[in-house]
């Protein structure tokens, strides 16, 4: 038997690892939570140390059924990560690696002059995004911090992988 690494970098969820070789033919795999090292820290890539902190940044999503939720962030915290641990519906397909548009938003009020400038790649990215606006952003872009205090974001009617029949996307 071999055990190779499975499936993504550093998840919330269970890492996964595969176990012994496939049959010839076969596509079954058996899988099984790997219970041996412990990873401390960061649970996503590019927030490394930001778990350690607290909770201290005032949040508001406002979400496409015009709700609002209220959550408290960590300094250093992106608002996509922080969306997921609070279950606000922002997917974030491609987690964070700035290759898609499905954690558009938009930041209301004052704060948008608070955060830093796009990159390029950001703008690209949400020339691609529908429902375009002026404040306009990528959930993935933006990193909390104490200024950005009760910052409100906007979740769009829709983004690119939107389904019309009532599926919600989840976060992977």
């Amino acid at each position: 038997m071999w055990l190779t690494r499975g499936w993504g970098a550093l998840v919330s969820r269970p890492r996964l690892f595969r176990i012994g070789p496939l049959p010839a033919g076969g596509a079954v795999e058996r899988r099984v939570p790997f219970r041996g090292l412990r990873m401390s820290g960061p649970t996503h890539h590019g927030d490394e140390g930001v778990s350690d902190r607290p909770d201290e940044i005032q949040v508001q999503f406002i979400l496409k059924d015009g709700s609002v939720r209220q959550v408290w962030a960590k300094r250093g915290e992106r608002a996509l990560y922080l969306a997921h641990r609070y279950d606000i519906p922002m997917e974030g397909a491609c987690e964070a690696s700035l290759a898609c548009t499905t954690c558009h938003c938009y930041v209301e009020s004052d704060h948008l002059e608070k955060l830093p400038e796009a990159t390029e790649k950001e703008e690209d990215l949400l020339d691609e995004a529908p429902f375009l606006s002026v404040n306009s952003r990528l959930g993935c872009q933006i990193i909390l911090e104490p200024e950005l205090d009760g910052i409100v974001l906007r979740l769009p009617r829709a983004t690119k992988n939107f389904y019309v029949d009532g599926h919600v996307p989840q976060p992977h």
